[in-house]
């Protein structure tokens, strides 16, 4: 890809305000949460204490002794979680990462953007007031199809033969994971291709989510042994029969952008009437879940006016409102999310785990709507300035 002068500009701007907050962030060195409610990941403890230092969680007991300089800080009334992750983004700027961590989102899947500036906001990931950034590098399209029509170069696919260099060229670019776009809106990529893209990433140790917008298409692809779907179909419900023979074929993710999916009924107005309604789209959702599926929270921002940062927070009162117990829609925002993309030593609260933590005044396990009551946001130990 060429980089005119323009983009070589953006990139020593980027540059500098990079080096200016590398090391913002602020903090104890050692803390300790009392008496708080815990929501690890998985499972809810009552009046529980949890001890942080150097930035990882050290121990975990219903009573810890403090030593020295060790701050305490007060958890009644107050419920501690991991913090937040979002499984589909779209981030050009690092002003997008910020909004993110101040509403205690701290990891981001990128599924689509430019590669020469992703590397440098990847820069970011030690820096405590910005998310951290994974990405799929430039997503897998066909020439002309969706993906295309951002204004910026894009690497494109004609057929099946063209799979292993689109991955070679992917992990050159060192991308997290592999993003296939299939979907009829536009030209797309046959199912050849699309299960050639898949082998070849599974080949060199990456996972393989698509885009999809057809119940018909994302069968296929689960059956090509693709890793997730990044957005939930529209067209028609999924059969039991159906979803019997997916969940017995393979294990995979759905993202299902319910809050994306929503907005774009209301821009198209009137053509929405042929798609899937709100309550059917979340009985799609409600059958993936108790199917055992797991379900990853994601917003697809900045799509439709969506921000990176709290609307994630409507995302979750969605799954919620599918009819999912208020800890699975959690965990669809933590540990569903680092566990499907294999992020190391984060998206629970235990001992040896980094202390990426959120301590909210309330209760979210009991009601979802609490989430965004967040008294403070800790990225590896350290204050996140909200």
């Amino acid at each position: 890809m060429n980089i005119n002068s323009e983009e070589i500009m953006f990139k020593i701007k980027l540059t500098l305000v990079l080096i200016v907050i590398a090391f913002m962030g602020y903090g104890q060195n050692s803390f300790i949460i009392e008496n708080v409610k815990v929501f690890d990941g998985e499972a809810v403890f009552e009046s529980t204490s949890v001890k942080v230092e150097n930035g990882v969680i050290i121990e975990i007991a219903d009573v810890i002794k403090a030593y020295g300089e060790t701050a305490i800080i007060d958890g009644k009334e107050k419920t501690l979680m991991p913090a937040l992750s979002n499984a589909h983004v779209h981030a050009w700027l690092p002003k997008s990462l910020s909004e993110a961590a101040k509403a205690g989102v701290l990891n981001v899947m990128d599924m689509h953007g430019m590669e020469p500036y992703q590397g440098m906001m990847r820069q970011l990931k030690d820096s405590t007031n910005f998310a951290r950034f994974y990405v799929a590098g430039y997503a897998a399209t066909a020439a002309d199809g969706h993906g295309t029509q951002y204004g910026f170069p894009v690497p494109t696919l004609m057929g099946a033969e063209d799979a292993k260099k689109f991955i070679e060229d992917r992990v050159e670019a060192n991308a997290d994971y592999i993003k296939i776009i299939v979907t009829p809106s536009k030209a797309t990529l046959d199912s050849e291709t699309v299960a050639e893209l898949i082998k070849e990433a599974h080949n060199v140790g990456k996972i393989a989510v698509v885009h999809v917008s057809r119940l018909e298409d994302a069968i296929d692809v689960i059956s090509n042994d693709a890793d997730g779907l990044v957005h939930l179909w529209r067209d028609v419900a999924l059969k039991s029969s159906q979803l019997g023979g997916l969940s017995k074929l393979k294990t995979f993710f759905v993202i299902p952008t319910l809050l994306t999916t929503l907005k774009a009924f209301e821009v198209i107005g009137a053509d929405a009437d042929k798609y899937l309604n709100k309550e059917e789209l979340l009985q799609e959702v409600k059958k993936l879940y108790e199917a055992g599926i797991p379900i990853l929270a994601g917003t697809d921002p900045p799509n439709l006016g969506i921000n990176h940062g709290t609307d994630l927070y409507k995302e979750l009162e969605l799954l919620g409102e599918s009819g999912m117990p208020t800890i699975e829609v959690l965990k669809a925002g933590t540990s569903n999310i680092t566990t499907a993309f294999g992020l190391e030593n984060t998206g629970f609260i235990k001992v040896g785990y980094i202390a990426d933590l959120i301590l909210i005044d309330g209760d979210p396990t009991e009601d979802i709507k609490n989430i965004g009551n967040i008294n403070t946001v800790w990225k590896k130990g350290k204050q996140v300035k909200l």
